[in-house]
């Protein structure tokens, strides 16, 4: 039995008005919430790093927030000139505390050693950086996006008033470029880290710098969002070559074959069983 026109009228406009920011916030940290449970949820050790890093990361936050404050106080304006510095200050120092991270990582992986029978940690350092790097690029997507998606969610019509209609879905797959971005940045400071590569740390310094003063280019978003997607393919490749990927493992790995099924193997002999 049907319901009151003006009811199912109020329960399409709720799906609808729903559907913007659920499918923006799928995009946005949909491929981050994969990599979690795909390759850190089953550990507890990275689940560890992942809170770890989060935490570390909202340290930059809050310093930058402090320094925003006191420089709005100080110079008594609030224009684009003081804006780019403090976005410059923010980036200066989230990766200091990515660097800061680093050292207490270094630490926990010699204790983790010391403390195993053979001598070894039970995770490597480049899971650590990779598991740093995607918990920043998470919390930094999360406080992007959380207040896009309020408004997303109405009321109100988006360009209205001229302004582009595609500002939600622009901003959501900004996130997800920062969030991946984040991710690559960590494998690529850790290892420059631990191989004292100063080149390796100013380019992701730099990296990091340029995707930020490219998101002040908006709303020309094809100024901003095609050259910070061809930084994270480039960062993504870079970064996989870092954690000691090569394309012949990619081939191996897409042509994996099964065993024929006509035969079994005997483990305890390593033979094939004659055919009787």
């Amino acid at each position: 039995m049907a319901g009151p026109p003006g009811r199912q009228g109020a329960l399409a406009a709720a799906a609808m008005g729903a559907a913007v920011p659920l499918g923006c916030a799928a995009i946005a940290l949909g491929p981050a919430a994969a990599l979690v449970l795909l390759t850190v949820a089953a550990e507890p050790l990275l689940v560890i790093v992942l809170v770890a890093g989060a935490f570390v990361w909202l340290l930059s936050l809050l310093a930058a927030s402090l320094l925003w404050a006191v420089s709005v106080r100080l110079s008594g304006r609030e224009d684009a000139a003081l804006l780019l510095l403090g976005a410059a200050a923010a980036v200066l120092l989230q990766e200091l505390c990515r660097f800061a991270c680093f050292k207490m990582l270094k630490k926990a992986d010699e204790g983790l050693a010391t403390l195993s029978k053979d001598g070894r940690s039970p995770i490597s350092l480049r899971q650590m950086a990779y598991v740093s790097g995607l918990s920043f690029g998470i919390i930094s997507g999360v406080f992007s996006i959380t207040n896009t998606l309020a408004d997303s969610a109405g009321p109100g019509t988006v360009g209205i008033h001229g302004d582009s209609p595609y500002y939600f879905i622009t901003s959501a797959f900004l996130t997800m470029a920062l969030v991946l971005l984040h991710t690559f940045w960590g494998i690529i400071f850790f290892d420059a880290c631990e191989r004292r590569r100063a080149g390796g740390l100013g380019l992701v310094v730099g990296s990091h710098l340029l995707t930020s003063g490219l998101t002040f280019l908006n709303p020309w978003y094809e100024a901003s969002l095609g050259p910070i997607f061809i930084l994270t393919l480039c960062t993504g490749l870079w970064a996989f070559s870092t954690a000691g990927g090569s394309f012949r493992n990619v081939l191996k790995c897409l042509s994996c074959k099964q065993e024929p099924e006509g035969q079994a193997m005997l483990y305890s002999a390593l033979q094939v069983p004659p055919e009787g």
